[in-house]
């Protein structure tokens, strides 16, 4: 796919700071090496070693954005994670990127990439996306943000997240004449074709990450089901009952998403994931069943898993999974609403106490 040299004509500059996320600079990097296309990577200054946010990528800079001119690219990308809040404050970097965005240079950005075209003045009136902590940024910028997984106007090209940057990646290649049958590269707008397979390709996440990370999921909708059932029938109050019921009936829905997608992949789920309700019910049947307490774990256990989804959210490579992650967390943070509303209407009058989970955290944050 895309592993030929007819692109050598074609010259791309890759912005880089420390803490960019390592997938949104190794997967454009990788695929445009192997499309034959002349990249340079361009930073602050050319005698570090610039790492990633993961600790994957470790690079030196080919030359600065001091010195480059626009005129000798066809494209420049700018990747997400830490690294765009040190390259928007490089007066450099921004004059760079604004003088390509005027020369009509395809401009790429992924996740917090946008952030530079911010403080690029280059927004005003586009079409763009990029990581949702910065939509409000972005609007206030003048761009007219759209939740999808690319957003493309004119030469500008925006993307999301690392479960974006396959399509990302091909919609770059394609702008720049190296897309369709010939390169073996599926729409950009194709929604059955399995991008994570390409994403692997070009060093994202392997099948065995992805599936490691449906099982980490699974594992904690099955032991909090077990724990949310148990409780549902320890508590004498009935509208905290009736929500718990209904979350336990949500989180069946979750396992058998995450089930088939398991399946999709020729896949079943681990040996932790299905021990997990047999665990869920050993811890839950050692704990008391006053009601503030079981709010308070009930309320904790929903907040680990908002969080340990959101983190494997961020870890993976795969559109198709992360749609499903994301629609758990989605869940997850409503049902957090309206419980610590009933948690509060219902204990109003006493000191309020934190969360108390069952389980500690499945995935931290990097």
């Amino acid at each position: 796919m895309v592993s030929n040299h007819q692109g050598s004509h074609k010259r791309v500059a890759i912005l880089l700071e420390h803490g960019v996320e390592d997938a949104e600079f190794q997967i454009p990097y990788k695929a445009l090496k192997m499309a034959g296309i002349d990249v340079v990577v361009l930073g602050s200054r050319t005698n570090e070693d610039y790492k990633g946010k993961q600790g994957k990528v470790s690079m030196k800079a080919d030359a600065t954005t001091t010195e480059s001119s626009p005129e000798e690219f066809d494209a420049v990308i700018i990747p997400g994670g830490m690294a765009p809040d040190r390259m928007r404050v490089n007066p450099n970097t921004v004059q760079f990127v604004r003088e390509a965005m005027q020369q009509g240079k395809l401009i790429a950005a992924v996740c917090h990439g946008p952030q530079v075209l911010i403080d690029a003045d280059v927004l005003k009136g586009k079409n763009a996306t990029g990581f949702r902590a910065i939509r409000k940024d972005m609007q206030n910028a003048g761009a007219h943000y759209i939740n999808e997984p690319l957003v493309v106007d004119g030469n500008l090209i925006t993307s999301r997240q690392p479960s974006d940057l396959a399509i990302f990646t091909t919609a770059i290649l394609s702008r720049l004449g190296y897309g369709g049958k010939e390169a073996a590269l599926p729409n950009e707008s194709d929604t059955n074709a399995e991008w994570w397979k390409l994403a692997d390709a070009w060093g994202g996440s392997t099948k065995g990450e992805i599936v490691t990370a449906i099982n980490t999921a699974l594992a904690g909708e099955r032991y909090s089901r077990e724990a949310f059932q148990h409780y549902a029938e320890k508590t004498s109050d009935v509208e905290a009952r009736r929500l718990l019921q209904e979350i336990v009936e949500n989180k069946q829905h979750h396992i058998q998403m995450l089930e088939a997608r398991l399946n999709e992949l020729g896949e079943k789920p681990s040996l932790p994931a299905k021990a997990a309700d047999t665990l869920a019910k050993l811890q839950t049947s050692l704990q008391g069943s006053d009601d503030m307490a079981m709010m308070r774990r009930a309320l904790g256990d929903i907040q680990t898993g908002v969080v340990d989804v959101y983190n494997l959210m961020l870890m993976l490579t795969d559109p198709v999974t992360v749609r499903l992650l994301t629609q758990i967390e989605a869940d997850l943070s409503q049902y957090e609403r309206r419980f610590a509303e009933l948690y509060r209407q219902r204990f109003a009058g006493a000191m309020t106490k934190p969360a108390k989970p069952s389980t500690g955290a499945a995935v931290t944050a990097s």
